[in-house]
């Protein structure tokens, strides 16, 4: 049997998590997790990690393997998930990968742009310069050098600004200009399932896991990690918020509420990032498992072929 990668993706809060686990079950296949901010052991709250029971239902893998003092990003997320995709695929063909973040779906199943290297200390400086006048300023300077860029990205994604800055500002090309070329082909097979709902749905769904985080706990993980907030990895909705709480410029109120919208944004984001790829599978969140499972198998049954 050809080796078959199934990849479910969809908006934040939508039952991606469970809907991978009744998968694994079903093909007996282990889980990697392409979450970008699930990676880190001292992000457990305001990332959604599975619950233990959920972890215990199944082998996971990338599910707070990493620190947030590594120096870690998509480049060597890829490079990890398909070494351990050659080792779960000697003893399954099918496979199960999960998560929202659509630029470390995309750096599996097809890989990634290359960008030359450049000097370390433009980073910093861009860190800086983020941390004394504020994000508009980064998405300013992109728009003056790459607007190609500036209109395609997560503009109000601080770590995707300075990524494109850095390149821009390093090599004088356009970070769009290192875009699209040839990859590296797979050895295996992808079937991608989306999970969808009304918009309506899922903001009510990001509305109440916003407010289950804030009772199990979220205002006191960042409180712990606020001294660490220059961070990459921190760098994200559900942190940024609360630590501009604890800064003394949000009330507390003003924060969840700000968690809320921003979480809506970046579900917003998330659809229109894989809503691109046409040879998505989409259902309903309510959609009953043994169907997707029909449906996936159907998919492997004319790959064979």
């Amino acid at each position: 049997m050809k080796n078959t990668l199934i990849t479910i993706v969809g908006p934040t809060a939508i039952g991606k998590t469970a809907l991978s686990i009744q998968l694994a079950k079903h093909f007996k296949s282990a889980i990697l997790s392409c979450d970008s901010r699930q990676f880190y052991q001292e992000m457990t709250i305001g990332t959604a990690v599975p619950e233990p029971e959920e972890l215990a239902a199944a082998t996971h893998h990338f599910i707070q393997n990493r620190s947030i003092f590594d120096d870690y990003n998509v480049g060597a997320f890829e490079k990890d998930a398909l070494a351990k995709l050659d080792e779960l695929f000697l003893k399954n063909p099918i496979q199960i990968m999960v998560g929202g973040s659509g630029l470390y779906v995309d750096a599996v199943l097809k890989g990634l742009d290359y960008f030359p290297k450049v000097a370390p200390s433009i980073r910093q400086n861009l860190n800086k310069e983020l941390e004394k006048n504020g994000l508009e300023t980064l998405q300013q300077k992109l728009k003056e050098f790459d607007l190609e860029t500036y209109n395609s990205i997560a503009i109000d994604n601080p770590q995707r600004v300075i990524r494109a800055l850095e390149i821009c500002i390093g090599t004088n090309i356009p970070y769009s200009e290192f875009k699209n070329k040839p990859k590296t082909p797979r050895n295996f097979k992808s079937i991608k399932i989306g999970l969808n709902a009304d918009r309506e749905i899922i903001y009510e769904r990001i509305n109440k896991r916003v407010d289950i985080m804030v009772q199990k706990g979220l205002l006191e993980e960042t409180k712990k990690l606020y001294k660490h907030k220059h961070l990459n990895a921190l760098q994200t909705v559900g942190y940024r918020e609360l630590f501009s709480y604890y800064d003394g410029d949000f009330t507390k109120d003003f924060a969840i509420s700000e968690i809320k919208k921003n979480t809506r944004r970046f579900a917003k984001r998330q659809l229109t990032w894989f809503k691109k790829d046409l040879e998505t599978y989409w259902f309903d969140y309510k959609t009953n498992s043994s169907e997707i499972c029909t449906k996936i198998s159907e998919k492997i049954n004319a790959l064979k072929n």
